[in-house]
C-alpha cells in the first residue's frame, strides 16, 4: 500500500502547503471530512507565509523538502 493512502491528513497538508506556496486561492480547498479540510488549510496558511517570506524558487527548496518529507 502506498504511503499517501495511509496518511490522508499528511497528504492534505502537503497539497495545501504547495497550493499556498504557489499563491493559489484557498477556495481550492477540498470539501469533505472536516479534519482533512482543516489540515489542507493549515498547510495552505504555512505555504502562503513561506511565500511572503521569500521561500520560493531555489531559496525554498530546503523548506519544501522539510514539509513534503517529514522525519
Amino acid at each position: 500500500m502506498k504511503r499517501q493512502k495511509r496518511d490522508p491528513l499528511g497528504r492534505a497538508y502537503q497539497k495545501g502547503y504547495m497550493a499556498g506556496l504557489e499563491g493559489r486561492s484557498k477556495s481550492l480547498c477540498p470539501e469533505g471530512k472536516p479534519e482533512v479540510h482543516q489540515e489542507w488549510m493549515n498547510g495552505w496558511r504555512e505555504g502562503r507565509s513561506d511565500q511572503w517570506d521569500g521561500f520560493t524558487g531555489v531559496r525554498g527548496v530546503h523548506r519544501i523538502n522539510e514539509v513534503l518529507m517529514p522525519h
